[in-house]
């Protein structure tokens, strides 16, 4: 998979139900909360969604420094997996990704060595793959920054605002 942006975009409208499926992808299961939080809080038309972390199949998560311990590439791959989490908690919350009007904000934050300043390539994974399954209504605001940790070493924790229908 490329870093580049431009390689997610495809025409706005359509199913994303149904781009999910042409991509073969399946969600994963929404994690449990690790405190007293939910994974989607609804206020009228505007979903917040807590923050996540790349889960492993065996259900652990990725861990270490983006920059010395682990590459971009995989980081990049990290936040795609985090974006599968986003959208499977959308799905729990909505009944279907149909329902997303907009993706309205990802806020990234990366678990950055010292010197580490290629953030926004890392949070390309996420914001890619949100462009891929709405088209124009998965571009969005968004930050992506390094921090010095995240829960648990994960490498990477981001989290999104929604607009439903």
């Amino acid at each position: 998979m490329s870093n580049t942006s431009a390689s997610a975009q495809q025409p706005a409208g359509g199913s994303a139900e149904a781009r999910l499926r042409e991509l073969g992808i399946e969600l994963p299961k929404v994690p449990a909360p690790v405190a007293n939080y939910v994974e989607a809080a609804r206020l009228g038309n505007v979903v917040f969604l807590a923050g996540q972390g790349p889960i492993k199949p065996d259900g652990k998560p990725f861990t270490g420094k983006v920059g010395s311990d682990v590459t971009v590439d995989e980081a990049y791959q990290h936040a795609r997996l985090v974006g599968m989490g986003l959208l499977a908690a959308m799905r729990q919350e909505l009944g279907s990704l149909d329902k997303v009007v907009r993706v309205g904000r990802v806020f990234g934050m990366v678990n950055a060595a010292p010197n580490f300043t290629d953030h926004p390539k890392v949070i390309n994974g996420c914001s890619d793959l949100f462009v891929q399954v709405f088209g124009d209504r998965g571009r969005h605001a968004r930050c992506a920054v390094g921090m010095g940790s995240l829960p648990f070493n994960i490498t990477v924790e981001i989290e999104a605002v929604i607009e439903v229908a």
